[in-house]
């Protein structure tokens, strides 16, 4: 039934659609001057709608500009940074024994020479009970050697002994004296090692973790916790050799150097995006410049009286490098990047676009410095750039460089 439909309806139409041109046909022969004005009217019907359609592209587009600045401004570099302990001193001990005590509250406060560990010194005690009863055997000979010299040393003279009794008795008293001094030596290496049972720090700071349990047998190679001075606190980050020989250029001599290095004021983003509120100082470079990283590591200071700092912590380290004299800056989104060139739309006296290369240099904050393609007072495109072509006439929409930085 629906294709019956469809079948009848399509032969509606058409008898509907002859009729009509049968009806047109027989006006433009009773009326042919309505035929020349129908075929008129058709003609300029289709000129005008070309002529919209081709009138779309000649609109020049519309763009954002702003001036090429000039003036004096200062050029940061960050670096990340990984903070660390002023000194970490490892706490281990010197002699080999049981734990037997832990003196010290984890995570706190200590002091240099508190004893943090305590060693079982029996054994020790022992070792110096010894050697002070050798040392009093070995001072017992040697007064006895010395009688012997002061009562043979006349008779020798006497001739009532021979001479070579009298040489005897004074090498055993010279023997008997080293074997004092070695005894007493003992005895002061026995007093150490049971000093030595009390393990201290080294010096004043926080002290970590034990690792080392009351009750675990330790010995020299055994590290049993660290203590760290947190105040101030260190902070490493690394520095690119161009960058650093770059710094050699703008201060050529030591002193340059060494003047440039204290007017350093260093900055500490943390690692939630904070920045810590204390200022830090430039401490010291190392000696070298990495083999395989070309790059040198470079230390920085900050005061951390609350301890708030702690080794391990990243972060990003950035200080005012210099000055850069009569910069010339544009906003970072007016330059695209195009297979490892940089290029700025430029717009002339004319409001034509000028495509140019331009070389780039440090980036202070949300302006890019330009080396060389731009010279002060030149406008460059900063909305639309992806509109326009070399050679294009523009429609001018000026803007300030803040609200484009923004």
């Amino acid at each position: 039934m629906w294709v019956q439909s469809s079948c009848s309806n399509r032969t509606l139409f058409q008898a509907q659609h002859n009729k009509c041109a049968d009806s047109l046909a027989m006006i433009f022969r009773k009326h042919p001057w309505f035929a020349c004005c129908f075929v008129v009217l058709l003609v300029l019907s289709e000129a005008c709608e070309n002529k919209s359609v081709s009138a779309a592209p000649g609109t020049p587009p519309t763009v954002q500009v702003v001036e090429v600045a000039q003036r004096d401004v200062p050029v940061y570099h960050e670096w990340i940074a990984t903070l660390d302990g002023y000194v970490n001193a490892v706490i281990q001990p010197q002699v080999s024994g049981y734990l037997v005590q832990q003196n010290y509250r984890e995570g706190a406060l200590v002091h240099k020479n508190d004893v943090l560990f305590k060693i079982d010194p029996r054994p020790f005690q022992a070792i110096l009970d010894q050697a002070k009863a050798q040392l009093a055997q070995a001072e017992a000979q040697l007064g006895k050697t010395q009688l012997d010299v002061q009562r043979d040393t006349p008779l020798a003279r006497e001739k009532a002994i021979a001479q070579s009794q009298l040489d005897n008795d004074i090498q055993a008293n010279l023997a008997a004296k080293a074997t004092v001094q070695a005894d007493k030596a003992a005895v002061e290496q026995a007093e150490i090692n049971l000093e030595f049972t009390n393990v201290r720090s080294l010096i004043d700071g926080v002290a970590g973790i034990a690792t080392g349990q009351v009750g675990n047998l330790v010995g020299p190679q055994t590290v049993l916790t660290t203590v760290s001075q947190l105040d101030p606190i260190k902070v490493y980050f690394v520095a690119s050799e161009q960058q650093y020989l770059a710094f050699v250029q703008r201060n050529p001599t030591v002193a340059s150097r060494e003047k440039a290095e204290r007017e350093l004021v260093l900055e500490l983003v943390l690692s939630d995006g904070t920045t810590y509120p204390r200022k830090g100082t430039f401490f010291a470079a190392d000696r070298h410049v990495d083999a395989q990283t070309g790059a040198i590591r470079l230390a920085g200071l900050f005061p951390n009286p609350d301890n708030v700092l702690r080794p391990g912590q990243y972060g990003r380290v950035r200080f005012i490098s210099y000055i850069r004299l009569a910069a010339l800056l544009v906003p970072q989104k007016a330059v695209t990047e195009l297979q490892g060139m940089y290029q700025v739309a430029v717009v002339g006296s004319d409001d034509k676009v000028s495509i140019r290369t331009v070389q780039v240099g440090e980036r202070s904050g949300p302006m890019w410095i330009i080396e060389q393609g731009v010279k002060p007072g030149e406008r460059v495109v900063v909305e639309g750039v992806q509109k326009i072509r070399d050679g294009m006439p523009v429609k001018i929409a000026t803007a300030s460089a803040l609200n484009v930085a923004n």
